[in-house]
């Protein structure tokens, strides 16, 4: 693996991808998923298993909730799936020629603009729900090709996630339904199909209702895939990898379910291939043959030993690759690869966490899944831009509030070495709730980043007035969990003194918040493991540092908290002084929409996060960073631009994990301090224009300066790309940072210019941001304002090579002239991950 934190990742607030990921890390490891891939030295044929992505080629319109005459006529009648072939939208003759052309992901609530109503402020004031039915369906048309030659095999199309109330179409047939906006689904399409011609696909999405109480999207947000298999294949997310370790060697107990979806019986077996990073078989086996029946599953299993692994660690991220393949009647009739970690983690009463033997505080943080400019649609790239932000800050964990994550959140934990506790959205044991739960674990058990399950997240009613009814179900949901995957211990976010309830169920003890309760709570049950499971949801606005109630920000300072928090600085000292607590997870790594704290409108998103939405860090993110991270460290803050304050008196701040720090105004030392553990340095000094400089000292020597200029007002534009070359794959993308710099080149830390940007050749712009939690503007036209210096802009490759110009110049009438900046994106030509034409 690269080194994930050098200090040069963030030294322009970006990161580097070239520094960060090889082409085969990032851009082709979904692609190597889907994919057997048997090494030289196999003598298994690649097996005739297609899976395809179905992104791209998309029509989209809206519909409407109430008003069939405005939904395509749906709900017309009473008889609407009264009988199979009656939709004429869903086939080829229907007219979707003024349908909007679009490629998945997509999140169309991002695109809407806001309201002001205190019903939808939790979803960020977007035009979703009961009230909204002209925004809140939306339907989704494609047409596709199947060859003839695919007759006989079994095929189905898979969406990773969609929100939310999805009906699926095929061919004039109504296929199904799925109510959930987080989990998986498939639909097996075999018999609706047309073999050898055109078929339509076609899905109507209903987001009036919501699953959870935060900015959940709209849409086809993940990817969609269409898969292509033998009547006898591996059935889905049966197969897995569970390790044990010894001092030398690794035992694989390996299992699958293979299935028969053909009308004749057959012998099939079962052998497993285990490759290393490199790509050398390092262990096989091979599962006795049965007799499968029409219509029938049934289990294999086999073991394997690793000798000398290499441990999983966030340190060293080693992944290892199974490759099951299943032969019937002498030939390879299905295969799949699935990557998996050796490791060994432990929860412990009295020393906490430790992961392969060695003790190890979970340095966490909570994580909704939107992101500035796309809404809840990410790109896969932009998962591991966002986690590489965190692991800077030296991060090990994530916490996946409050849904099932999707499959390239988890894939990039995996290999950038970021543990995760993964929770599922519903906490109940009901047919529906213990469906979510299964598809969760089964989907993600083979991730060596998950070391926990979490069953949900301040279920308040199971927790207290019905706690007889809590204790049950949470009680067969962490039964179901050990059924599933033993390997790992289950637990659940409880904002209370977990005394009774669901909390008696489970194996780990979590605390939100009220850092009174886990005391007590040890005090009293000694043997129980016990971790913050949500903390601090300290509040800041970056680049702001005066509280502002009529400008509805908070200052930076690491002083601001609601009623139930606590700051970063409160929460990370008690849980890193107990030896006995596992660490925690902060509320949260990244601003989010919705949940506006601690105001209202016109906010239109939290402001709890370390990071802002686009991922620019606060100043807190470096008090985390001197105390998470391993480098030396030395931040200062605030700005040095206080026109109209001169002679006030400024507050000044330094996070530092370095011995001591010495402050110098204006050239005058304004005295020279030693570093509290786990605290931070203030001073106070009166404004006037110049220079506040930091010294940094180690072991009596000087070691990191740090200074903040006044600066004069903007002259000119800068642009810096994460990458300055990207895949023309038409997913890649490039994070652009976009700032106003002074006549001496300095970047203005107040900078609000409205800037416009201007997009051509092998790429589009596809989102903006700039991290203020009052703006307003569009996330997807081709403007933004700076706030308090800083935007944001995405732009996405083609499927052509070749190159991405912008130029980004101001826009109004309003201030003077700022000198426009251009950049150019190479676009590289790659082999794209196989897909549906």
């Amino acid at each position: 693996m690269p080194d994930l934190t050098r200090r040069d990742l963030l030294g322009s607030g970006l990161l580097s991808g070239a520094a960060l990921f090889t082409s085969s890390l990032l851009a082709r490891s979904a692609w190597a998923r889907t994919q057997v891939l048997a090494s030289a030295s196999s003598t298994a044929a690649i097996a005739p298993r297609e899976k395809l992505l179905f992104d791209f080629g998309w029509r989209f319109q809206f519909g409407h909730s109430t008003d069939p005459a405005r939904d395509l006529g749906f709900g017309n009648s009473q008889g609407d799936f009264a009988k199979t072939g009656d939709f004429d939208f869903a086939k080829t003759k229907f007219d979707d020629s003024k349908w909007r052309s679009l490629n998945l992901p997509h999140d169309w609530a991002v695109e809407l603009p806001f309201v002001r109503d205190e019903v939808q402020n939790s979803h960020g004031y977007k035009p979703i729900g009961k009230r909204y039915p002209e925004t809140s369906v939306g339907w989704y048309r494609r047409t596709f090709d199947i060859p003839a030659t695919d007759a006989g095999r079994r095929i189905s199309i898979d969406f990773d996630g969609a929100f939310r109330s999805v009906l699926i179409f095929v061919n004039g047939c109504f296929i199904g339904r799925n109510d959930n906006g987080y989990v998986p689904f498939r639909f097996d399409l075999t018999d609706f199909l047309n073999y050898g011609a055109k078929n339509v696909i076609v899905a109507r999405v209903d987001a009036t209702f919501g699953d959870g109480w935060f900015y959940e999207g709209a849409g086809i947000y993940r990817h969609v895939w269409l898969t292509k298999t033998d009547a006898f294949h591996l059935a889905q997310f049966e197969s897995y990898a569970r390790t044990s370790v010894s001092e030398s060697a690794a035992t694989v107990s390996l299992a699958t379910i293979v299935r028969n979806d053909g009308a004749d019986p057959g012998s099939a077996t079962v052998k497993w291939q285990i490759v290393d990073a490199s790509g050398k078989t390092v262990a096989t086996a091979q599962a006795a043959q049965q007799l499968i029946t029409a219509d029938e599953a049934v289990s294999f299993t086999a073991s394997a030993t690793v000798p000398n692994p290499a441990l999983w660690s966030p340190e060293a991220p080693s992944l290892y690759a199974a490759i099951v393949s299943v032969e019937s009647a002498g030939r390879v009739v299905d295969a799949e690869r699935f990557n998996f970690g050796i490791r060994t983690t432990a929860f412990e009463s009295a020393k906490g966490f430790s992961l392969n033997g060695k003790p190890l505080k979970i340095q966490g943080t909570c994580n909704h899944q939107d992101h500035a400019g796309v809404g809840a649609a990410l790109p896969d790239r932009l998962q591991y831009f966002r986690l590489a932000v965190l692991k800077e800050m030296g991060s090990n964990a994530v916490r996946t509030s409050h849904n099932m994550p999707t499959p390239e959140w988890v894939e990039a934990c995996d290999r950038m070495g970021i543990m995760m506790m993964c929770e599922t959205r519903q906490m109940s044991s009901s047919t529906e709730g213990l469906a979510q739960l299964e598809v969760m674990i089964k989907r993600y058990r083979n991730s060596p980043s998950i070391i926990l399950w979490s069953i949900g997240n301040e279920e308040n009613q199971l927790q207290w007035a019905m706690a007889e009814q809590g204790v049950k179900i949470a009680t067969t949901m962490v039964r179901r969990c050990h059924e599933l995957d033993p390997t790992r211990p289950v637990s659940a976010a409880v904002n209370g003194p977990n005394d009774k309830g669901n909390s008696d169920a489970l194996d780990i003890i979590g605390f939100n918040y009220n850092l009174g309760f886990p005391d007590a709570f040890h005090a009293k049950n000694p043997t129980r493991p016990v971790y913050g499971s949500e903390t601090a949801s300290a509040i800041s606005t970056r680049g702001v540092y005066s509280t502002d109630p009529l400008r509805n920000t908070v200052s930076a300072y690491d002083t601001n908290q609601p009623g139930w928090g606590e700051t970063a600085e409160d929460w990370w000292k008690f849980y890193a002084t107990r030896d006995w607590t596992a660490g925690g997870f902060a509320w949260t790594g990244f601003d989010y929409r919705g949940e506006p704290t601690p105001y209202g409108w016109p906010s239109i998103n939290s402001q709890f996060g370390i990071l802002d939405m686009c991922g620019f860090p606060k100043d807190t993110y470096y008090y985390y960073k001197s105390w998470w991270s391993p480098q030396p460290v030395l931040h200062l803050f605030p700005h040095w631009n206080w026109a109209g304050k001169e002679g006030e008196p400024i507050k000044i701040w330094v996070h530092s994990n370095l011995d001591e720090v010495e402050l110098f105004v204006n050239g005058a030392s304004a005295g020279r301090q030693k570093v509290p553990h786990l605290g931070h340095l203030e001073w106070t000094a009166k404004y006037h224009p110049g220079v506040i400089e930091a010294h940094g000292f180690k072991g009596g020597k000087p070691v990191l300066t740090e200074k903040r200029e006044t600066t004069g007002e903007p002259a000119a534009i800068r642009l810096t790309a994460d990458r300055s070359e990207i895949d023309a794959d038409g997913e890649d993308i490039a994070i652009l940072r976009v700032e106003a710099l002074d006549k001496q080149g300095r970047p203005v830390p107040t900078a609000a210019n409205f800037i416009g940007f201007k997009v051509s050749g092998n790429g589009a712009l596809i989102g903006v941001g700039n991290g203020d939690p009052n703006c307003q503007q569009s996330d997807k036209e081709p403007h933004r304002s700076l706030f308090n210096g800083l935007a944001q802009v995405i732009l996405q490759s083609t499927k052509e090579p070749g190159e991405i110009h912008i130029e980004a110049s101001k826009e109004g009438w309003e201030g003077v002239d700022l000198t426009p900046a251009k950049l150019t994106i190479a676009t590289k030509k790659v082999d794209r991950r196989p897909h549906v034409e």
